[in-house]
């Protein structure tokens, strides 16, 4: 089953048109809101990269994981 996204708001211009495939691929400053400097803090910290690393990262799943137990919480 094919499903498609609007993800325009998610991403910097140059990247909407680009598949999930290639989106794994791109640098974190490809996702709205996250600037060279702040992909340049994420690559040299915690070795985040792409945008697949910030997704499969342990320490942000963690995280994620935490706000949805506290949300549900409430």
């Amino acid at each position: 089953m094919a499903v498609s996204a609007n993800l325009d708001k998610l991403l910097d211009r140059e990247y909407e048109e680009y598949t999930l495939d290639k989106l794994v691929d791109a640098p974190v400053a490809a996702l709205a809101g996250v600037g060279e400097a702040g992909a340049e803090a994420l690559a040299r910290t915690l070795g985040i990269v792409t945008i697949g690393d910030l997704g499969r990262s342990q320490i942000f799943r963690y995280a994620a994981a935490l706000v949805a137990l506290d949300d549900s919480a409430k």
